[in-house]
């Protein structure tokens, strides 16, 4: 028999749940006849699998070793396991981290989350510094893949949130959903902006071509958007805003403050192309200039990325 005990990040999940990721051989139909024989309790007490588990519960398994190894599987052998564990991550910058989260500040140039098998992704990296550093181990890695939060485009750079077991990803989860989390960017857009705006619009999707427009009245299928800023700097045809997302839709920033007359620099979507060539050819910009500059969650966490050199250089 063994025991297994419920830590704070196991927490708050179903039992069934629980055991189909600690069992990963085992099928559901065997997990449910093991509970209905008793041969798994909760505390010692019949359980049926619906519980909600709690930090503390005693998780009893009455199963001889050769079928608990087997119904477990041999996790430190997953060959994702392995190649993330020879894997680089030289791209992870810790800005935050605790037992149950991670904050890291995303370079631009790299994917938030792979699309191909090929690509070189933060998520990917992410675990990779995780298990190099003792904080992922085969076996949690076989119940539970920490994973990004909030993604940003490639040529975003900034904060973004990784939950590193079921606690953390379920407090960034309702913090994002409700709005909890206060996002905060910073961009160098065309032209002069010289006093603080919130502004609203309506954008809509047009998954071919994977962009999004923005129109002034609402139109069928399109959503409200509200969009504040203020200048931080301003020259003699840019300006470094600071903008907070009052509703969070995709490619906002960079839809709405075109839409306003005022593109991101470096904008290869929305921009405008003869200052992006400009810029391009005088500073080296070659991405929108858009950052995820500051976080906060609920708790008093508070995290911010200072700005990429290149946005100093233009003021």
């Amino acid at each position: 028999m063994k025991e297994l005990q419920i830590e704070a990040c196991d927490a708050n999940q179903r039992l069934d749940k629980y055991l189909k990721r600690y069992f990963q051989n085992a099928s559901s139909g065997f997990l449910y006849k093991m509970l209905r024989k008793k041969n798994i309790t909760l505390n010692k007490k019949k359980a049926d699998g619906h519980e909600l588990l709690q930090v503390g519960d005693v998780i009893s398994v009455f199963f001889s070793d050769e079928t608990f190894a087997t119904m477990q599987g041999n996790t430190a052998a997953d060959p994702e396991y392995i190649r993330l564990s020879k894997q680089s991550y030289s791209h992870v910058s810790v800005v935050y981290e605790n037992e149950d989260l991670i904050v890291l500040n995303k370079p631009a140039g790299i994917l938030t989350q792979k699309a191909k098998m090929e690509d070189v992704s933060l998520n990917d990296e992410l675990l990779s510094y995780l298990i190099a550093n003792h904080k992922l181990s085969a076996t949690r890695f076989g119940m539970f893949k920490p994973s990004v939060a909030n993604r940003l485009d490639r040529n975003t750079s900034g904060l973004v949130l990784a939950g590193k077991n079921l606690a953390g990803q379920q407090f960034l989860s309702e913090a994002l959903r409700s709005r909890d989390a206060k996002k905060t960017y910073h961009c160098v857009v065309c032209g002069r902006i010289e006093q603080e705006a919130t502004m609203e619009a309506y954008l809509t999707k047009d998954p071919a071509s994977n962009t999004v427009k923005i129109h002034q009245v609402e139109h069928p299928g399109s959503k409200r958007i509200r969009t504040r800023f203020r200048p931080l700097q301003v020259g003699d045809e840019l300006t470094l805003l600071e903008v907070d997302l009052l509703t969070g839709r995709t490619h906002q920033i960079r839809a709405h403050m075109a839409f306003l007359g005022h593109p991101v620099l470096g904008d290869m979507k929305y921009g405008d192309e003869e200052m992006n060539r400009r810029y391009r050819k005088s500073h080296g910009v070659r991405r929108q200039l858009l950052h995820a500059y500051r976080i906060q969650l609920p708790g008093g966490i508070d995290c911010r990325a200072e700005d990429p050199e290149e946005f100093l250089q233009l003021f």
